[in-house]
């Protein structure tokens, strides 16, 4: 593994499981200090324990948790060089606008959008003082399709992302940090197999439309990530960087 992170200071929210946890132990791999949030305690101190990371516990919809968060990482380590603002939900009361519910929109917003642009506004500072840094926000690639299962707070949330992130990539392009969105397309995490376990129908119809014929693993989520957050990807910035299988390229998925 090569070291492209070497002695550089990582934040990844939703770092307990998932894409989150694959990202924590990649970003180790190559060098890394890495800073392991999560709500839930348990699985979050075991990734951090796991990558000889510093664990905290935040609800990253909180505003004083989220400052409080990247705080506690810049007086452990010294500096903040990367921010992978991962956390999300999406739940089952997330449908079609016909059936979803406002107690449900708002939940899922706050998760997936709110959360993310509180890590920005509390990361970024601490960037600017030392003039570089990388934030990858994850979207998906629900953000750049339309989808007939619908999860309409949650595509709505992706998509806000998404132009935000592309804000604060041409914003903060001449002060040395990058802000790219992460657009996966459909992982095997415990997301997904939740909802295997609940709607296997549902699920099975999104397979089909992967013309790669099978689901992403979090490892390979993990990689465009580390490339990401490394001086490899130096020249982009306000990008949204898809990693689906070739579903957004697909007209007619092969038979």
């Amino acid at each position: 593994m090569t070291q492209r992170l070497d002695g550089r200071v990582a934040v990844i929210t939703g770092a307990g499981s998932g894409i989150g946890l694959a990202t924590a132990r990649r970003f180790a791999a190559e060098g890394a200090k890495v800073v392991c949030v999560d709500l839930d305690a348990e699985t979050g101190a075991k990734a951090a324990s796991e990558v000889g990371g510093l664990f905290v516990e935040a609800d990253v919809t909180d505003e004083q948790a989220v400052r409080d968060l990247f705080q506690r990482a810049v007086d452990e380590y010294g500096r903040l060089d990367i921010a992978f603002n991962n956390a999300g939900i999406s739940p089952p009361d997330d449908d079609s606008i016909l059936t979803t519910g406002l107690d449900a929109w708002k939940r899922v917003q706050e998760v997936n959008l709110t959360s993310v642009y509180l890590c920005c506004k509390y990361a970024i500072p601490h960037m600017r003082r030392q003039g570089k840094g990388s934030i990858i926000n994850t979207a998906s690639f629900v953000a750049v399709m339309g989808a007939a299962t619908s999860q309409i707070s949650y595509s709505a949330s992706k998509g806000g992302v998404l132009a935000m992130s592309r804000e604060l990539g041409v914003q903060f392009a001449r002060e040395g940090i990058r802000v790219n969105a992460l657009c996966p397309g459909p992982v095997n995490t415990p997301l997904l197999q939740e909802l295997f376990a609940k709607d296997p129908e549902r699920a099975a119809r999104r397979l089909v439309h992967i013309p790669l014929g099978r689901f992403a693993e979090p490892e390979e989520i993990a990689a465009a990530v580390a490339f990401l957050a490394s001086d490899d990807s130096s020249f982009m910035t306000a990008n949204t960087f898809l990693v689906d299988g070739g579903i957004s390229g697909a007209y007619v998925t092969p038979q």
